[in-house]
């Protein structure tokens, strides 16, 4: 068995600044998507490869296109895209939908997989103008993209290296308040992918503000000086698999489910 060192990366996962090749099938399914959501007036935004190229110049190897939408706008946009021959499929009720046609398809996305970061609004309303594929359109904000990533945190992929372009393209010229906003409660995942920025570009810690860091770091020590022996385990919130055994052999309980749980009854409002 080969060391893992010496195992070839996916093509998803390396960096470059050249474009990918896009299938003419694929290009004109991105295409054509963009244009009956903008036909329809629905309200969306382009997230994903396209938006990380925006914000850092990386281009990257996407098999999707990423659209991000309010709960209450996915129907819609579904009936659009199927009126137009694309075969759709709610794959989770919490957050995501795919519409068809032939081998490629879109990701209609309207939340993280966990429930802890919804779309709503807001994300739509503070996009930003851009042409993709030569379809005038728009682009999700820094802040919502950066947000988006913060749980992408898998054994199977992880998401700190776009965090980390993210900041280091936009030289830190982000709004950091509502990225706390964003985030809410779960700061704590926040602090542990700017930390990783340090480390990553330690020349440039100065694309965090410094009363950022001094916000963080005293909750932080804070929570540790105060440690509350009934606090929440939080590892499903990070990866279910990874922490399958702390729920179903050590008892621990699985606050991803309720998560989505809660997700799935009280639907957030477009609006």
């Amino acid at each position: 068995m080969p060391e893992e060192s010496s195992i070839p990366p996916v093509a998803s996962s390396v960096t470059s600044s050249e474009p990918p090749p896009l299938e003419a099938d694929q290009e004109k399914l991105y295409r054509d998507v963009l244009a009956i959501l903008n036909e329809e007036r629905i309200p969306y935004t382009v997230a994903g490869a396209f938006a990380l190229q925006q914000y850092t110049g990386i281009w990257r190897f996407t098999k999707d296109l990423d659209i991000f939408l309010c709960a209450d706008h996915q129907a819609a946009a579904l009936k659009a895209l199927e009126k137009q021959g694309f075969d759709c499929e709610t794959c989770d009720p919490v957050w995501l939908a795919k519409a068809h046609r032939g081998d490629y398809f879109v990701d209609l996305i309207t939340g993280m997989s966990n429930a802890v970061i919804v779309v709503d609004q807001s994300w739509i309303e503070r996009a930003n103008p851009a042409i993709v594929l030569g379809i005038p359109t728009r682009i999700l904000a820094p802040e919502e993209l950066l947000a988006s990533k913060l749980f992408v945190a898998r054994r199977e992929r992880f998401d700190g290296a776009d965090i980390a372009h993210i900041i280091y393209g936009t030289k830190g010229k982000i709004d950091w308040n509502r990225i706390l906003q964003l985030v809410g409660d779960h700061w704590e995942v926040l602090l542990w992918a700017l930390i990783l920025f340090r480390y990553i570009y330690p020349g440039q810690t100065e694309y965090v503000p410094l009363t950022l860091w001094q916000d963080l770091l005293s909750r932080y020590m804070h929570t540790v000086s105060n440690p509350n022996p009934k606090a929440k385990f939080r590892g499903s919130l990070i990866d279910d698999n990874m922490f399958s055994i702390d729920v179903k052999e050590w008892g621990l309980p699985d606050i991803e489910e309720q998560y989505r749980a809660r997700r799935i009854s009280r639907k957030v409002p477009c609006s």
